[in-house]
């Protein structure tokens, strides 16, 4: 089209030069109608628009085509990271798979599997708590970054009889929260015990048999009241971690350990004495269990 145009005018001024002036007896509205005219003769190709102005000085003004622009736009949103929503399903799916309703943990499975570990692990790692986190968001979050990281330690010095066999286990820093590298240690004493939450105790697993069972569940901001109830009339009332009778109480090695925690504002029988199912006396007397520290694994 700017072709055919652009011959036309060459032609007038052809014309108009023969002479070595414009003649002034062309009539301006004259042009004006022809060239609008040879614009209504030309058919427009797919995705072009009509120019909606030709100037005097022969410019056109030509809308881009509307097509193009949606490629565009397209191709650049494609090129965006993707950016994966924040939450703990995916932690609570393999937890369902690999751990029985006894906390029994299938590390041979979580080996096979270690991809998956390993995106929710970079998951938590890019999404740490913010200021504006309730403070059940943000136990939720640290809850299931220690259970995750600890299973992860043990996958990659798995097979191992222990926890205890590992070198530097807890003192080690490895774990990655928004780029600052910490260690199991530090989210344990550092976050954890400073949230005010004594019953983190039975929510924490250590990867073995003495610990309070790995829950096949993940801890979210909804559930969090739920399952840290759960999870502490759970290890009270279990024979093999405590056991109550004749007036003794046979505690596990944790009620010694972070006794502080348990006694804040209370003994810590009388602590005990709300989760289990048959009170002891407040004046028991208090004696402390062996810890099993062998692997919390599936036979």
């Amino acid at each position: 089209m700017n072709i055919i145009l652009n011959l036309i005018f060459g032609l007038l001024l052809v014309s108009c030069g023969g002479s070595g002036r414009v003649n002034s007896d062309v009539d301006s509205n004259q042009k004006r109608a022809e060239i609008a005219a040879v614009n209504e003769s030309i058919p427009l190709e797919n995705n072009e628009s009509k120019p909606i102005e030709i100037a005097k000085n022969t410019f056109e003004i030509v809308e881009f085509p509307k097509k193009a622009i949606t490629e565009k736009k397209n191709k650049i949103e494609e090129a965006k990271p993707k950016v994966l929503a924040f939450n703990h399903d995916s932690w609570n799916e393999l937890l369902k798979k690999y751990v029985d309703e006894d906390g029994n943990v299938n590390y041979a499975g979580f080996k096979k599997d270690i991809g998956s570990l390993e995106t929710y692990l970079k998951l938590l790692s890019q999404n740490a708590p913010s200021s504006s986190w309730s403070k059940d968001k943000k136990l939720a979050f640290y809850i299931n970054l220690y259970n995750a990281a600890t299973v992860k330690l043990i996958v990659d010095n798995y097979p191992t009889k222990s926890i205890k066999d590992i070198p530097n286990r807890w003192k080690k820093n490895w774990i990655s929260v928004n780029g600052d590298i910490t260690s199991l240690n530090d989210i344990e004493h550092e976050v954890l015990r400073k949230m005010d939450e004594p019953r983190i105790h039975f929510a924490i697993n250590c990867a073995s048999y003495s610990c309070p069972k790995l829950l096949n569940a993940a801890f979210t901001e909804q559930n969090m009241e739920r399952l840290l109830s759960k999870a502490t009339i759970d290890f009270v009332n279990d024979k093999k971690r405590n056991q109550f009778e004749n007036g003794t109480a046979k505690l596990s090695r944790i009620f010694k350990w972070y006794k502080s925690d348990f006694t804040n504002n209370t003994s810590l029988l009388d602590f005990i004495n709300i989760y289990l199912d048959n009170p002891i006396s407040k004046n028991a007397k208090v004696e402390y269990l062996d810890y099993d520290w062998s692997l919390n694994e599936a036979n």
